[in-house]
């Protein structure tokens, strides 16, 4: 095959993903509304288990690091806000790869149904996710605030990271997705290898403050994609700074995420058809 047919294929690919999702995109919502809603249904609070759950979690690590090993502000801004500017989107991106992965399992049922489009099912979880990020935006906002900071332009540009984060977890999770009906113990190692993407991406810690660490290890770290991300919200927030001034690393950024997204879209279409023997 070649290379023109390659890319045609890949094209089209690509919009037949698009055109599934739009077609879908009722079906998607109402499904990502349920999900959502029965995950805290048997519970006497509900839904507010969403929000209480990654609150105390943040809470936990600015009463850590901020009153316990005495966290100094970063570049003059008040170390809890830092944390939370950063924590936000990692929350967003854990939350939604994690419950993306198991979405084929989760819902085996309608794998099972020929006429169902499944790889619309990785974004129902993505959905249910998103509805609690908005919430914790809100809740960086509210702080920031608190601490007399005043509202400037620069704060539309979450929408565009935040955009940027779900096609990220996107293509990981029909990778990871695809893998998981056939290897079932992913998921855990999906959790792990998150908690360790966690502490190496600069969110609770920064990289300007550790004096030992080289250039070199400067440019592995922000080979993480996250990294861009992180960096992208406190840009809105705090630096000041557009993403177009970032423009090598955006570069890359989508370069890398559009060829995780296409990888994890060809990998899922190749697979599918053995979904529901496998379920």
């Amino acid at each position: 095959m070649s290379v023109v047919s390659k890319g045609k294929k890949v094209a089209n690919l690509g919009l037949q993903w698009f055109r599934d999702i739009y077609r879908n995109r009722k079906l998607i919502l109402d499904l990502a509304n349920k999900d959502f809603k029965s995950r805290y249904a048997a519970s006497y609070l509900g839904i507010i288990w969403a929000f209480v759950q990654p609150i105390v979690t943040v809470a936990i690590y600015i009463l850590v690091f901020q009153l316990g090993f005495k966290a100094k502000p970063v570049r003059d801004v008040p170390y809890a806000l830092w944390l939370v500017v950063g924590i936000v989107p990692w929350l967003f991106f854990q939350e939604a790869l994690l419950s993306a992965t198991n979405s084929l399992i989760e819902f085996s049922y309608l794998v099972k149904k020929v006429v169902f489009k499944i790889s619309v099912l990785p974004m129902v979880k993505i959905i249910s996710a998103f509805y609690v990020h908005i919430f914790f935006v809100g809740v960086a906002v509210i702080l920031y605030f608190a601490f007399g900071y005043t509202p400037h332009l620069y704060m539309i540009q979450v929408i565009y990271y935040t955009f940027s984060a779900v096609i990220l977890v996107l293509g990981f999770s029909y990778i990871t997705a695809s893998m998981v009906v056939f290897f079932r113990d992913l998921g855990q190692i999906v959790s792990i290898l998150l908690q360790f993407g966690m502490w190496l991406t600069p969110i609770m810690w920064n990289m300007d403050d550790l004096e030992w660490m080289t250039q070199g290890i400067h440019r592995f770290l922000k080979l993480n994609p996250m990294y861009y991300i992180t960096s992208g919200y406190r840009d809105a927030f705090l630096n000041r700074v557009w993403f177009w001034e970032r423009g090598t690393w955006s570069v890359y950024f989508w370069i890398f995420t559009i060829a995780i997204w296409l990888l994890g879209t060809m990998a899922f279409k190749k697979l599918e058809k053995h979904f529901a023997d496998v379920l």
